[in-house]
């Protein structure tokens, strides 16, 4: 592919769709800007330009995707009855979303918490993701959809849990040729007897 000069938006978007699939594929580490670049047909320049670099480049992917599933998930917030109903509306939306998205999905897990430095870093979309998980779990305690004995912060961590759970475990099967392990249906029956259990 030849290198374009400066068509923001298609060289931006490049980019992005390029450090996506090569992360997924080949991992953090071990992807090079150049590849990167080369992947996109442009310049390791532009890719500093947009991104500042590799790492900017993995938070703005990272950043768009939850962003998109975020508008998604406020509207069905908006929609729901209480606590509880809104909780299984966004586990099953997230869990198709990824189950749609492979690359994103493997990022989510293998890439989603880097450590750098003494800390580890979170997209601001998985950051407004896990508030609103932890705003619901409080509307639903206040609501009388979730049990009020137990602290938000052990029923957010059990519920990401389960949903991260499930997202590793059709990833792996993807990644190894076998055929998923589980439905959609399935997992709205899971999510739906886990939640009940909290209620």
């Amino acid at each position: 592919m030849a290198v374009d000069g400066d068509n923001t938006q298609t060289s931006r978007g490049r980019l992005l769709a390029a450090g996506k699939s090569l992360f997924s594929r080949l991992g953090y580490e071990q992807t090079s800007t150049a590849a990167i670049a080369r992947e996109a047909g442009t310049s390791e320049s532009q890719l500093v330009r947009y991104f500042g670099g590799k790492s900017g480049l993995l938070e703005a992917i990272f950043n768009e995707s939850w962003s998109s599933l975020n508008e998604v998930i406020r509207e069905k917030v908006a929609d729901a009855e209480h606590g509880r109903e809104a909780i299984l509306h966004i586990l099953s939306l997230v869990v198709e979303a990824f189950g749609r998205d492979h690359d994103t999905a493997f990022l989510f897990l293998f890439e989603g918490r880097r450590v750098r430095g003494n800390e580890v870093t979170l997209s601001k979309g998985f950051l407004a993701f896990y508030d609103t998980i932890h705003l619901l779990i409080r509307r639903g305690q206040q609501d009388g959809s979730f049990r009020g004995d137990v602290n938000d912060s052990v029923l957010a961590s059990a519920i990401l849990g389960c949903a991260e759970g499930m997202i590793r475990d059709r990833l792996i099967a993807e990644r190894l040729g076998r055929p998923n392990p589980f439905g959609d249906e399935d997992v709205r029956k899971v999510f739906a007897s886990m939640v009940s259990a909290l209620a």
